[in-house]
C-alpha cells in the first residue's frame, strides 16, 4: 500500500491560487453592476498595477501571451527578424514570436538562476535580431542592466517577461521598472492572478498608445485581448495584498533552503546577489551525488502524496521546434536544468506539517529507503523556525 492509498493523509498540490471572500464580493459587484466587458474597473487596474511596478504605462490584457504578442508587435518585429529568448522557458514565449513570422534564436542560461544572462544573450545575438526576451524565470529576476547596455548600443530591443516575476525585485526596485517593455501574465499559478490575465508596461507613452490600439483593433484580425472587468476586480484585491502574498512565499522558502541545505545531492535556488525573488516557482536541482535521479525523486515524491513538477523545458527539445534553425548557441546548461530540476509545493495556504511532509520525502529519497506507509493520520508537523530539524 502506498501513502496515496491512506485516505487519511491529503494530497499536496505544487500550486494553488491564494483567493478568498474578497475576490468573490468584488466579482459579485461587478456582476451587480451589469457591465462585465473592459470598463472603468480595468483602467483602475492599469494605474494601480502601474504605480505598484513603477511603469508610467500600463496596458491591461486578456493574457500573459497576449501581453507578449503586443509587445513584440510594438517593438516593430516583423517576419523573418531574429529574436532572442531563452530556451529554459514556457514555449507560450517562443510561440508568440513564431506567431508573427520571425525567427526563435535561442540562449542558454545560467545555472545559478535559470536566466539568461549578458554572456548568454551576446553568444546568440544575430545580424538579424530585433528584439531579446528576458524572462523573470519562476521569479526569479533577470540582471537587466548589462543586457540593456549592451542591446542598447546595438539598437536592439529588451522586452522583460514578468510573466511570474510580480513581487520581485531587482536593484532595489520592482522587476521590470527598467525595461522598455514589460510584459506579465495573471494565470491561477501567479502569485498575482485574475483566473487569465496579463498586462504590459512601460515607460514610453508612444509605445503604450500603440499597444492600446493594437489591443483594440485586435478582435477584427481575430483576436481578443482586452481584460474583463471580471478579472480587473479581481486583480486589484490581489494587488492589495501582494506584499503579504510575497513575504509568506519568502517564508516558506527560506524553510526549505534551510531544511534541505543538510540533504547531500540536492541544490535549491536562491536569491541572486542583485534581488530578491516572489519564488513563484521553488526549485531545486538533483546533482549526480544525490541517492537517485530526478525521474525517481518525483516517483518518490507522488508515492508520499506530493505533486511536485518538473522544471521549466528545454523548448528547442519541443516537437514543434526540433530540426528548425534557432541558432547556433551553446544550449548545454538549459539541456542540464531541464532533466535534472525539480519544482517542490509553494503556496500561501501550504501548512508546516505539509512542508514537513515534502522535506521527509526529499531526505527518505537521499537516504535510498523505500516508501513505507504510517497508518492514520500524518503527524510529522513542525515550525516553520524549526525546519532544518524536520
Amino acid at each position: 500500500m502506498t501513502i496515496s492509498e491512506n485516505h487519511a493523509v491529503s494530497r499536496i498540490g505544487v500550486m494553488r491560487p491564494w483567493v478568498g471572500q474578497e475576490e468573490a464580493d468584488a466579482v459579485v459587484q461587478v456582476l451587480a453592476s451589469g457591465r462585465t466587458a473592459q470598463g472603468p474597473r480595468v483602467g483602475q487596474f492599469e494605474e494601480a498595477f502601474g504605480s505598484a511596478q513603477q511603469a508610467p504605462h500600463a496596458v491591461a490584457v486578456s493574457s500573459g501571451t497576449a501581453a507578449l504578442h503586443l509587445a513584440l508587435r510594438v517593438a516593430g518585429v516583423e517576419p523573418e527578424d531574429d529574436v532572442v529568448l531563452p530556451s529554459f522557458s514556457a514555449v507560450a514565449t517562443a510561440n508568440a514570436v513564431s506567431q508573427l513570422g520571425a525567427r526563435t534564436v535561442f540562449a542558454d542560461v545560467e545555472a545559478g538562476t535559470g536566466n539568461v544572462s549578458v554572456r548568454t544573450v551576446e553568444a546568440a545575438l544575430t545580424p538579424a535580431t530585433r528584439a531579446v526576451i528576458v524572462v523573470d524565470q519562476g521569479g526569479m529576476p533577470v540582471e537587466l542592466a548589462p543586457i540593456r547596455d549592451l542591446c542598447d548600443r546595438l539598437g536592439v530591443t529588451v522586452i522583460e517577461d514578468a510573466g511570474g516575476g510580480v513581487g520581485s525585485t531587482y536593484q532595489g526596485r520592482p522587476v521590470g521598472a527598467g525595461a522598455e517593455l514589460t510584459t506579465w501574465s495573471f494565470d491561477s499559478h501567479e502569485v498575482l492572478t485574475t483566473g487569465e490575465g496579463g498586462m504590459l508596461t512601460t515607460p514610453s507613452t508612444a509605445w503604450a498608445n500603440r499597444a492600446r490600439q493594437l489591443r483594440d483593433e485586435a478582435a477584427g484580425a481575430g483576436f481578443n485581448y482586452p481584460m474583463t472587468e471580471l478579472q480587473a476586480a479581481i486583480g486589484l484585491v490581489q494587488l492589495g495584498r501582494l506584499q503579504e502574498a510575497v513575504a509568506h512565499r519568502r517564508e516558506i522558502v527560506a524553510s526549505y533552503q534551510l531544511a534541505l541545505a543538510r540533504i547531500q545531492g540536492v541544490r535549491c535556488i536562491q536569491d541572486p546577489v542583485y534581488g530578491t525573488s516572489n519564488f513563484q516557482s521553488f526549485w531545486l536541482e538533483v546533482l549526480p551525488s544525490f541517492a537517485s535521479g530526478r525521474n525517481e525523486l518525483l516517483e518518490r515524491l507522488s508515492r508520499d502524496g506530493i505533486s511536485a513538477g518538473t522544471g521549466m523545458t528545454a523548448v528547442h527539445r519541443q516537437p514543434a521546434f526540433l530540426g528548425l534553425d534557432y541558432g547556433a548557441a551553446d544550449l548545454s546548461v538549459t539541456e542540464r536544468l531541464a532533466e535534472r530540476t525539480v519544482i517542490l509545493p509553494v503556496y500561501h495556504q501550504l501548512t508546516p506539517g505539509e512542508q514537513s511532509r515534502v522535506v521527509r520525502s526529499v531526505r527518505l529519497a537521499a537516504a535510498g529507503i523505500p516508501v513505507t506507509v504510517r497508518r492514520g493520520k500524518w503527524n510529522g508537523g513542525f515550525r516553520r523556525a524549526e525546519a532544518a530539524s524536520a
